[in-house]
C-alpha cells in the first residue's frame, strides 16, 4: 500500500469590492499571456474558452489602475498580448505573496500533516 500524498495549497484573492482582481486562474493566465504572447494559446493551455479568458483579461484591467494585459488585434501583423510592466510587478508580488506564506505556514503545516493518515 503506497502512502498518500499531502500538499499545502493556500489559494489568495485580491477583492476590489465584490469582484475578484486577481487570484490563483488570473495568475496563471498572466503567466501563461506572459510565456506565450497569446490570449487564445493561454486560454487553451488552461482548457477554458477564449471568450472566458477576454472576460478575466477585462476583469483584471478595469481593476487595477493601469492594463495588465496588452493586446493586438490580428491580421496580417498577427496580433498577440503581452504584460504590460504593472502585469509583470502583479505578477511577481502575488508569486511573493504565495512564497512568504508558504515559508510562515510551513511549522503548522508540518504538525498537520504529522496527524494526516497515510
Amino acid at each position: 500500500m503506497s502512502g498518500k500524498m499531502h500538499q499545502l495549497r493556500p489559494r489568495f484573492r485580491v477583492m476590489s469590492d465584490e469582484t475578484i482582481a486577481l487570484g490563483p486562474g488570473k495568475v496563471d493566465l498572466l503567466q501563461l499571456v506572459a510565456e506565450t504572447g497569446s490570449i487564445s494559446e493561454a486560454a487553451r493551455k488552461l482548457g477554458m474558452s477564449y471568450m472566458r479568458a477576454w472576460t478575466l483579461v477585462r476583469t483584471m484591467n478595469r481593476c487595477f489602475t493601469s492594463d495588465l494585459i496588452l493586446s493586438a488585434r490580428g491580421g496580417k501583423t498577427g496580433g498577440g498580448a503581452h504584460l504590460s510592466p504593472l502585469g509583470h510587478r502583479i505578477l511577481e508580488l502575488y508569486t511573493e505573496i504565495e512564497r512568504n506564506s508558504m515559508e510562515a505556514a510551513a511549522p503548522a503545516w508540518d504538525q498537520i500533516k504529522s496527524f494526516l493518515a497515510r
